[in-house]
């Protein structure tokens, strides 16, 4: 029988995640946490040319110009990559870049998990690819944050994504449930994303926002502009109210995109766990999350008993 799932916990003091599920026939998944950070120089290079393995294939035009897709390392100190491999070849074949974004919410510092660029080489698009795509890589980080709700944003013009991260996330706005409007916590985010954040997913400086239907007006000038799209060439949802509201709300001749924000619970994992991912890789997540989970708490208590280990301001260490 393969290996469920290796685990590796890296990055020095930081413990970042470098996480590889292996139980899949065909598939490897590979998620590396900030891999800018603490990746020789060799594998971050690697790492990099199988992104843009993948965006070769997945773009007409063959590059794209923002993000980990750029061939920038630094924008790899402030991501989680998943990678979707071919078992026999190692060939690459998907991949997602979570941005880590930094903002404050009512006095506190927190962070925004950015669904990032997704890709699926053509040749294997229908394979079933979503759930390790936008939900695996935020389950772990869930698991990893004690299981503490994280908000998540994304920027589509797709109609099928609009209704993933919708019905895939809670408390998300935009919607196309016509009842739900923006919290002060969706406005205090997309303000600061729109401010701070922008190259994160390709838009430019001259791009607009509409802080009442949380659309990116004039979105593909930063880098993005080969994934423009007119409405007929996007993946529609099997819903019809996702693409009606596509189609009502965005100018695809301008080229607008929708910024989501949404969070993710322990409600969300559940629904996750239960529904999306497929039951022969359910045991390798669940014992990997265990992992993450346990050693989020464990660790350091473990680490506070130690009398001989510094921690920094909170104890010196014993001369």
């Amino acid at each position: 029988m393969p290996p469920i799932g290796l685990l590796a916990l890296r990055g020095g003091t930081s413990r970042l995640i470098d996480l590889e599920i292996r139980n899949d026939p065909a598939f490897d998944i590979r998620i590396v946490e900030r891999p800018g950070r603490w990746l020789p120089s060799r594998a971050l290079h690697a790492l990099i040319a199988d992104l843009r393995t993948v965006v070769s294939r997945g773009v007409e035009e063959g590059e794209l110009e923002y993000g980990v897709a750029s061939g920038s390392t630094t924008h790899l100190d402030n991501s989680v990559v998943t990678v979707i491999y071919e078992k026999h070849t190692r060939r690459p074949i998907a991949f997602n870049a979570l941005a880590i974004l930094p903002v404050t919410l009512r006095g506190r510092q927190e962070e925004v998990l950015h669904l990032g660029l997704a890709m699926v080489d053509p040749e294997f698009r229908g394979h079933g690819f979503s759930w390790a795509l936008y939900g695996l890589t935020v389950m772990l980080v869930f698991f990893r944050r004690q299981m503490r709700p994280i908000w998540i944003s994304n920027v589509t013009q797709v109609p099928a994504v609009v209704g993933l991260v919708d019905t895939g996330f809670t408390n998300v706005y935009p919607s196309a449930q016509s009842d739900r409007r923006p919290t002060f916590a969706h406005l205090t985010l997309a303000r600061q994303i729109m401010r701070h954040h922008r190259a994160a997913f390709g838009v430019g400086e001259d791009a607009g926002f509409d802080a009442t239907r949380f659309v990116i007006t004039n979105a593909y000038t930063g880098g993005s502009d080969n994934l423009k799209k007119r409405y007929d060439d996007t993946a529609k949802h099997r819903d019809d109210a996702y693409n009606a509201l596509c189609a009502e709300e965005l100018d695809y001749d301008r080229g607008d995109d929708f910024l989501q924000l949404g969070q993710y619970t322990l409600g969300v994992a559940r629904r996750y766990l239960t529904r999306a991912v497929p039951r022969h890789s359910l045991p390798a997540l669940v014992v990997n999350g265990a992992f993450l989970f346990l050693g989020s708490l464990l660790l350091p208590a473990i680490h506070w008993f130690c009398a001989g280990t510094a921690m920094g301001d909170i104890r010196p260490a014993r001369s």
